[in-house]
Formats: C-alpha cells, structure tokens, sequence
C-alpha cells in the first residue's frame, strides 16, 4: 500500500527525476506530467532501473488545463503535487520575458485551478534562491535566511515570486473558505522551497542532467569542456568583491536536494502549516573558479575557461542559511562538493550523449550488484 500519489510536474527533468526517484524509494506512487520541452522520457527508463519501479507519465504542458484536469480524474487517489515544470534560464528569461510569465505564471495558475476543481491541496513549490537578489545589498544577511526581503534581479527570480504569492494566496484563501464554512481547512498546504545551485548526478553513473541544447549551469557546461564537446568555459565576470573575482555560489548535490522535497513533502501531510518557504542549501559558497579546480582534480587535468562580462543579473553571493530546513524539517546535505564533481564526472565520461545512448553495460552490472548486495 503507497504512502500517498504525488503528481510531479516537470517530473523528467533534472531535479524532478531525482525527486520522482526519491519519492518512490519511499514508497510513494507517482505521476508525472511534463512536456517534454527540455527532458527526456528516457529518465523514466533510468529511475525504473535503479529502484524497481516506474512512474505513470503523460506528456501534458503545464498550460495545459484540459490535459491536467484528465490526469486529475484519471487518478483521484493524487493528494499532493510537486511543481516543478518551468522555463529556468536567467539569461534568456531576460530575452524572451513573456514567454517565461506565459510558461512560469500562467502554467503555475493552471496547474493550481486544475489542482483545485480535484480538490488537490498540498502543494511543494520548487522555488529559487534567485527570489533574494543581491542580498549583500542588505547587511548581515549572508548567508541567506528566509526572512530576508525579497528583491529579484531577473526575470525569471520575478517569476518565482508571482507564483510564491499566488500560491501563497490561493492556500490562504481556500484555508478562510472552509474555515467560514465551519469545514475542516488544515488540508490545504504549500511549501515554498527556495534552493540554490544543485549539481552531481546519481552515483551509479546511469542518471543525470541531460539538458536540450546549451545548458545554463557551472557544472553541465563544465562536463561538457571536460568530454571535448565545449572548446572552454565561459566565466561572467572576475570583477565581484569575492576572494578571487568570481561569483558565490552554494552548490547543493541533486541528491540532498530530491530529499528535501521528500522532507517537505512529509512535513506539510503531517504538520499541516499552511504555506512555509524553507532555503535548500548547504550553507557553504564557493566561487566560480573554486568550482573549476574542484572539476579539474576529479577530472585529471586544468579545463580551460575565458573570463567574459557579467550576464545581466547576476549577483555577488547566493549562499543558503538553511538553520530552518535543518531544524523543521530534520533535513540537511550529507554530500559533498567533491561527491558531485565525482558522480557527474562519472555521469558525463560514461554518457557523452546523456540519455540519447543507453546506459553503459559495465555500469549496469555495478549497479546490479549494488542491489544484490542490499538486498
């Protein structure tokens, strides 16, 4: 018998695979929608392989209400949602603003009047730490805590906040609703998760981020020096009042970051708060060029970089305060910086071609032999 279902929106993506994966390991049923815009179903095939069991997909956009409310009725056990289905690059969120309000707003108001009409009330929201902005603009507040005014410098940080809010609006109205009508309120949830830089990649080797085209990251672009298919990387900006120039970062291995959505996830089902944001992060910076020499060590060899102007809307340092997440919801990182450089070097040298390739045989036999062992 399932713990609950969970729909995961953006479930084939990066982080909501790893999430999907974490999920069912602790013995929820999940559901899928994602439209596929810049993931690949061969994730589903990667999850079934290391835990045994296979997520319901459906290829629905997020703006999609028709297609929710089907999903919605064709599975009326769903109780929770995970959100994370968005356009996420902070440079071309700048470019082609509308179309990241159509996709991110619009998409996050359709998938909660959908949510709605089911009478779906928990809802964990993959927010961002992008939602602070420059928070060196504000004394003492580095690292970030989650009282910290918000004050995003970009479109897609701007993105985050609506749909904080309207979620936040929308938890608190239908929570007054049923309150005035003397019924029980306490089931409608919202977590509003704000996380920072999350890296690495399953240990196994066999799951990872698999990005469409140029991907946005430190580390993706950084992988892709490493196996020849990028001639350098690209660093915006050494001019940052930081130890060697470059920008701050707080580096949170995928894994952590999949189970503390678990952790919030469990928290709301049984705490009941109403809507809490939590920061998701390690609570240590690290700059760009601390990231390329921990890269390069697990590589073998320096990866060549160009220093170039910064991007619009950038920050100095975007590193968590997670005291909160620690103490609520019992969840802090176990991994290491040096554990995402291993396993997404591990996951980049053995899949060039991300999920376009099957997985290696002599991964998969590891693997195998893991479960064996552990059963």
């Amino acid at each position: 018998m399932a713990v609950g279902t969970v729909l995961v929106t953006g479930g084939t993506g990066y982080i909501g695979s790893f999430t999907t994966l974490a999920l069912l390991d602790n013995g929820y049923d999940v559901v899928i929608v994602d439209s596929l815009l810049n993931s690949s179903k061969a994730a589903l095939d990667r999850i079934e392989l290391i835990c045994g069991k296979r997520p319901t997909f459906y290829q629905v956009d997020i703006t999609d209400e028709a297609g929710l409310d089907d999903v919605f009725s064709k599975h009326p056990d769903i109780d929770s949602v995970i959100h994370f289905a968005a356009l996420k690059a902070v440079g071309e969120s700048g470019e082609i603003p509308l179309e990241y309000y159509r996709v991110n707003v619009g998409g996050s108001i359709t998938l909660l009047r959908s949510m709605a009409k089911h009478n779906v009330s928990n809802i964990v929201f993959s927010s961002s730490a992008t939602v602070y902005g420059d928070a060196t603009r504000i004394p003492g507040m580095i690292p970030i805590p989650e009282n910290c005014p918000i004050g995003p410098t970009n479109t897609y940080g701007h993105t985050k906040v609506m749909i904080e809010t309207v979620i936040t609006d929308h938890i608190e109205a239908e929570r007054r609703k049923a309150k005035k009508a003397g019924k029980p309120f306490e089931q409608w949830n919202g977590a509003l998760l704000r996380y920072f830089n999350p890296c690495g990649a399953h240990p196994s080797g066999i799951m990872g981020e698999d990005p469409q085209g140029v991907p946005y990251n430190l580390l993706p672009l950084l992988g892709k020096v490493a196996t020849g298919e990028r001639d350098k990387l690209l660093v915006f900006g050494d001019d940052y009042a930081s130890k060697d120039g470059t920008a701050i970062r707080d580096y949170i291995h995928v894994l952590d970051l999949a189970s503390g959505h678990l952790a919030a996830l469990n928290y709301l089902r049984e705490k009941k708060p109403g809507v809490k944001a939590w920061n998701l992060g390690s609570g240590r910076g690290s700059t760009v060029f601390e990231m390329i020499k921990a890269f390069s060590k697990v590589v073998g060899r320096d990866l060549p970089y160009q220093v170039v102007d910064r991007r619009l809307g950038d920050v100095l340092d975007l590193t968590a305060n997670p005291a909160l997440a620690n103490e609520e919801l019992q969840w802090k990182t176990k991994l290491t910086l040096e554990d995402a450089c291993a396993d997404l070097w591990r996951w980049v040298e053995n899949n060039p071609k991300g999920y376009r390739q099957d997985p290696p045989a002599e991964l998969l036999e590891k693997l195998k032999a893991s479960k064996a062992v552990k059963n």
